[in-house]
């Protein structure tokens, strides 16, 4: 393959000596792809203390109720594609708010059928079900974990209030899934949209088969007897309400912690997709949420671009990772700035964050000569 000009040249030291490794950008690539020229590595991943990461999944998760929308967002879903294949976008099948009263069973087979149809292409589906405190919560875990266990990518648990609630839909789910020899575990995504939640949110996160908290602010706004204006249901009172906030960067805070993915409620903007860009961006990077509610398909390549590092994001990553395996792990200086161990797990995040293919792309770089 042929190599494009040279591109940069990075300061490292490298066993006590002050060294400069050139390397080149390859060319015809989807996603950077640094090869150096000076020394080639063998690594697998950074030893680096505290590398542990939230899991890798999509940025944005799509909600809908009802067979048009659903079928729809599916295709929503291969519209944004990783380089590996995955999407950047979840889907899920709203049980709670997505039937009319008294049409609730009808909804959880159609549901069940959709998740185990054609059409479900990528298989990142799962469903919110209704509250632990509702009568229709067993049977929903009953009927749609009974009919399509193996095809559910998680479980959304409305209105948690303690942590006794999530460990009793934790049983029933295995109940149902080894009744029908589904041979797996669920993943739960947990709505924090109670003060009894916030209270224990810590112990919500710390339990293994939660993977993210997923904050609910209207309802959370509803719960507190007309303390937070309504006005903070949308921006930029959601950011700006001091309770709302507290609220959100303890949710964060906790997610991250037990390498949880915290996940930010829905822009009801609907006319103005670019409120939800810049919801989504103030929820990032003010607030630590690596995922977001879409409630229309116009927000969802916004949510995409906000929650998703940049493009020059990833060539630094990438740029930094690299220089720091060719000296073994040591200080390096690039650009006039000095990295170290702690810049090395940020800037490994970052590449994790970015897909697996630019982690991919890093790993093969440290292996050519």
């Amino acid at each position: 393959m042929s190599l494009p000009r040279l591109d940069a040249s990075i300061k490292i030291f490298y066993e006590g000596t002050l060294k400069v490794v050139h390397f080149h950008r390859a060319a015809k690539l989807s996603l950077p792809f640094f090869i150096f020229i000076s020394y080639g590595m063998n690594m697998q991943t950074p030893p680096l203390e505290c590398t542990s990461l939230p899991p890798a999944i999509a940025p944005c998760e799509h909600i809908a109720g009802n067979e048009k929308f659903i079928l729809k967002a599916f295709q929503i879903q291969e519209k944004h594609l990783r380089a590996d294949g995955r999407s950047l976008v979840d889907v899920t099948l709203d049980l709670e708010d997505g039937a009319p009263v008294g049409q609730e069973e009808p909804l959880r087979h159609l549901f069940a059928t959709l998740l185990k149809s054609p059409a479900n292409t990528r298989h990142q589906a799962g469903i919110r079900i209704h509250p632990p405190s509702s009568p229709d919560c067993t049977r929903d875990l009953e009927v749609v974990v009974s009919a399509a266990g193996d095809q559910i990518s998680y479980i959304t648990i409305p209105k948690v209030r303690t942590k006794r609630e999530v460990l009793w839909c934790i049983g029933l789910i295995k109940h149902y899934l080894r009744a029908h020899s589904a041979k797996r575990s669920i993943p739960l995504h947990l709505l924090i949209e109670t003060p009894e939640a916030v209270k224990v949110v810590d112990d919500l996160a710390a339990i293994p088969d939660v993977e993210t908290l997923d904050f609910g602010l209207m309802d959370f706004i509803s719960q507190v007897g007309g303390a937070i204006p309504s006005t903070c249901m949308k921006s930029p009172g959601q950011f700006d309400n001091q309770i709302i906030a507290t609220t959100k960067s303890c949710i964060a805070s906790a997610a991250l912690r037990h390498n949880k993915v915290p996940s930010h409620n829905v822009t009801v903007d609907v006319r103005n997709p670019e409120q939800a860009f810049q919801d989504a961006y103030r929820a990032r990077h003010e607030f630590g949420f690596l995922r977001m509610w879409s409630i229309h398909p116009d927000q969802v390549d916004r949510i995409i671009r906000a929650m998703s590092p940049s493009r020059e994001e990833v060539l630094e990553a990438q740029a930094i990772i690299t220089a720091a395996a060719a000296a073994h792990w040591g200080p390096i200086e690039i650009g006039g700035r000095l990295h170290d161990r702690a810049s090395f797990r940020y800037y490994w995040g970052v590449l994790n964050a970015s897909g697996s293919a630019a982690v991919q792309a890093t790993l093969q770089a440290q292996h050519r000569p």
